[in-house]
């Protein structure tokens, strides 16, 4: 149970840097948001890193139930989309890679924020799944990852109401590194 709760919430932490930079910088344009708007970003990037993961694992089971043979290479399918997306975000990160500083925080750009924030959760389905999770289980992993995301983006938008932008990169950062750890900890499992 430890490594099911500690995988999920580290899966949740690495996908949480995106919106957590976004919440920085909507934190940044909004210095004198209403608690009540914090909450509403939060809760919608943790909405739709709760949704993503279960379509990319309802996905995955569904073809997997169709085609036996793809089940050989999910793993490869899974890593190899952690590696690309944890590559990705080390290198915006390093980069210097803008966010989205102008975002106005309007519930159609809030809603927008949500979905691009939240892609790369769809790929960590076809983890949980290759994790061997079932359905409940990846419901619950879901759930902490989307209660990790909201508790990132609350500290995101107070630390950008502070900070500013400055940690946005060092974010990126460190979610692409353990989205890639991750990648690694399931090619290791299917050699196993």
């Amino acid at each position: 149970m430890f490594d099911f709760i500690l995988t999920s919430a580290l899966l949740g932490l690495g996908l949480a840097m995106d919106a957590f930079s976004v919440s920085l910088a909507n934190g940044l344009n909004e210095p004198d948001m209403r608690r009540s708007r914090r909450l509403l970003i939060a809760g919608t990037f943790a909405f739709f890193q709760f949704i993503m993961p279960l379509a990319g694992y309802g996905g995955m089971l569904l073809a997997e139930r169709g085609i036996k043979q793809l089940a050989d290479i999910v793993p490869y399918i899974a890593a190899a989309l952690l590696f690309w997306i944890g590559g990705k975000m080390i290198w915006e990160g390093l980069r210097g890679a803008p966010d989205e500083k102008q975002a106005a925080l309007g519930i159609g750009a809030l809603l927008m924020q949500g979905v691009a924030t939240s892609l790369d959760a769809l790929s960590s389905g076809f983890a949980l799944l290759q994790l061997g999770y079932s359905p409940l289980r990846a419901l619950g992993a879901a759930g902490i990852i989307a209660l990790v995301t909201f508790g990132m983006c609350i500290m995101g938008v107070a630390l950008g109401r502070r900070f500013g932008v400055r940690l946005a990169g060092k974010a990126q950062i460190l979610g692409g590194v353990i989205l890639i750890a991750i990648g690694i900890r399931i090619l290791i499992g299917s050699f196993v």
